[in-house]
């Protein structure tokens, strides 16, 4: 490893991964220097004061890298935008792709840094150097950076990082990936670590705020009707942005119910619903899917099949992958449950995360 190979910008949050992250590479012999990512996140300043504890304690310069700017529009932006044009958005998978790993790698790189390492639960897999090694078809006989499923399953993020490419992964560092989130809380007890002791579960921006209530305060809402799919009119609705393919919660109709979204129609502003969770109309084996993105660089031959996952925590189930001009088909061999425009669609290979792309 040279000299410039051993610095490294560690993406401190003031959570227990990062910290760990620091700890972990510093054992190695890097040269580390933790970034803290001002977002304008609600709690900015209680987290910014856990990470510099966390620097301080394990002796790393700090810095504060403002991209407040950037995650509004990125993130934030495109988060309202899309559930106004009626899509149901997946702000972590533009976050990743737009600023976590995009923006603050390139700022990271300008300051001087050879790698970008970060707390997420995933395997990057370098190119194998020995002439005996196969050598991967899709990338046209070059070797190439491999992203696998992390050893915890419950806190695999491979689903959010599929809009990695061969530039990015030659300078991110993933050292989690080998390791279950226990063992993770146990290295930064030993340590004693000055860590934030919970852990943020929601969408980062809102911060404890009800979704919904988020975008009721955000875009402009419009009532209008509730009709089953037999087209009997049974309630109100408090404007479609706030309803999702699926989606029971928000659905309150007095006395009757529970009721499940089908189809939000934009055009005659009415909520479409059904009574029955497993209603065949929920159900389809098919999607179109756009902006994909191939982690080896290279796109595979078509038809293709792999396992796809249609939102995060779901399973991954068998499917063909088909091209017809530039629209691509992603057939599954079993149907799937309330698939959903704006939600990602990632495919992966066993345990290899293969890319993914936008259902449209």
């Amino acid at each position: 490893m040279t000299e410039k190979n051993k610095k490294v910008l560690v993406a401190l949050s003031g959570g227990v991964d990062s910290a760990v992250v620091v700890f972990l590479l510093k054992e190695k012999g890097y040269d580390i220097t933790g970034g803290f990512m001002s977002l304008g996140q609600v709690n900015e300043k209680r987290d910014k004061e856990a990470a510099q504890k966390i620097a301080k304690q394990l002796n790393i310069p700090f810095k504060v890298i403002n991209l407040k700017k950037e995650f509004k529009k990125e993130v934030m932006d495109y988060f309202l935008n899309e559930y106004a044009r009626g899509n149901t958005p997946n702000p972590c998978v533009n976050c990743n792709k737009k600023i976590k790993l995009g923006l603050l790698l390139k700022k990271a790189r300008e300051m001087g840094f050879w790698y970008l390492a970060t707390g997420h639960y995933i395997h990057s897999i370098k190119p194998v150097k020995s002439i005996k090694s196969k050598v991967d078809p899709r990338t046209g006989g070059r070797k190439s950076y491999k992203l696998f499923i992390g050893n915890d399953d419950k806190k695999d993020q491979s689903y959010f990082l599929y809009n990695l490419n061969q530039s990015q992964l030659k300078h991110l560092l993933f050292p989690l990936g080998g390791y279950l989130k226990n063992d993770i809380k146990e290295i930064a007890k030993k340590l004693k670590l000055p860590v934030l002791e919970k852990e943020s579960q929601d969408i980062c921006f809102l911060s404890g705020i009800d979704h919904n209530v988020f975008l009721e305060k955000n875009l402009k809402m419009k009532k209008g009707p509730i009709v089953t799919t037999e087209g009997k009119i049974v309630g109100e609705h408090q404007g479609l942005p706030l309803y999702t393919v699926g989606q029971r919660r928000y659905i309150k109709i007095g006395g009757i119910g529970p009721f499940y979204a089908v189809k939000m129609d934009y055009k005659k502003n009415i909520l479409v619903v059904t009574n029955k969770f497993d209603d065949k109309i929920l159900f389809k084996n098919e999607l179109i899917v756009k902006q994909i993105n191939w982690v080896s660089g290279k796109k595979p031959i078509f038809p293709f099949k792999c396992k796809a996952q249609i939102r995060y925590g779901h399973p991954a189930e068998n499917c063909i992958i088909t091209r017809e001009k530039n629209k691509y088909m992603v057939k599954f061999k079993k149907q799937q449950r309330a698939i959903t425009p704006g939600q990602s669609v990632v495919f992966y290979k066993k345990k290899e995360l293969l890319g993914g792309g936008v259902i449209v």
